[in-house]
């Protein structure tokens, strides 16, 4: 058999890819996962270690079923976890992910989650830290075929720069082909509000402190719907101390 070519950064979803790092690790086994009709099922994905992290993922979410991904991207190389969601009838995807990059490496998230029948549900909230060098990466596409009337899908996706150095790159994207849709997204990019940091120093919080506060609100955000929430939070916390 012919092995897998190493893509380019002409393919979209490597547009922004460590292609250095990627190389070796590829390629990459696809981990499938289908769940039944009605099923409920959930999955965390946790990087925060030092060796480079690829993974690729194909789910089946059948009618009626519910699939919940929560991920915290936070290790000491590169890091890049891509999901394709497929969603029957009335079924729901909900991710929620945590990224943190403070070293000079890549982070990264890819998805593409495809509508293929009516009255599904997918929401995506992404946050992002990148500190010194580092680059923190989210490219998603949610795709609505024709038919799939009904079709509630909606992407979230903030990152926040510690230092004018770090990169964040964005690609939320919508592609419909079906009537009586609710679909939206929402992108920032940028740094700490500096009104907020002011009004929390008048109130006798040190800068530091007010600081590590926004942001551990600001990653709380992508683990809010999770079962383990609080002991994915804590991990993020303690990565983002390394980057303070």
């Amino acid at each position: 058999m012919t092995a897998l070519a190493l893509p380019t950064r002409r393919d979209e979803a490597f547009r922004y890819a460590d292609m250095t790092a990627l190389e070796p690790l590829w390629p990459v086994a696809v981990e499938t996962i289908r769940l039944g009709e009605s099923e409920e099922r959930s999955l965390t994905i946790v990087n925060t270690g030092d060796a480079p992290v690829v993974r690729e993922i194909a789910v089946t979410v059948p009618a009626g079923a519910c699939f919940r991904l929560h991920v915290l991207n936070a290790g000491h190389a590169y890091g890049r976890i891509a999901v394709r969601a497929q969603l029957g009838e009335g079924a729901e995807f909900h991710l929620g992910a945590a990224q943190l990059a403070g070293a000079g490496q890549t982070v990264e998230v890819v998805t593409e989650v495809v509508h293929t029948a009516p009255n599904a549900v997918s929401r995506q909230v992404v946050r992002s830290v990148a500190a010194n060098k580092a680059t923190a990466n989210y490219l998603g596409k949610v795709l609505v075929a024709k038919g799939a009337d009904g079709t509630d899908g909606s992407q979230s996706v903030r990152a926040m720069l510690l230092d004018r150095t770090a990169t964040a790159n964005a690609k939320p994207e919508l592609e419909i082909h079906a009537d009586d849709v609710k679909c939206a997204h929402g992108c920032a990019v940028g740094e700490l509000d500096a009104n907020a940091l002011f009004y929390m120093a008048q109130r006798g919080l040190p800068p530091e402190l007010a600081k590590r506060l926004m942001l551990q609100a600001f990653l709380a955000e992508a683990f809010v719907d999770a079962e383990d929430g609080d002991a994915l939070l804590e991990q993020a916390i303690a990565a983002l101390e390394t980057m303070l």
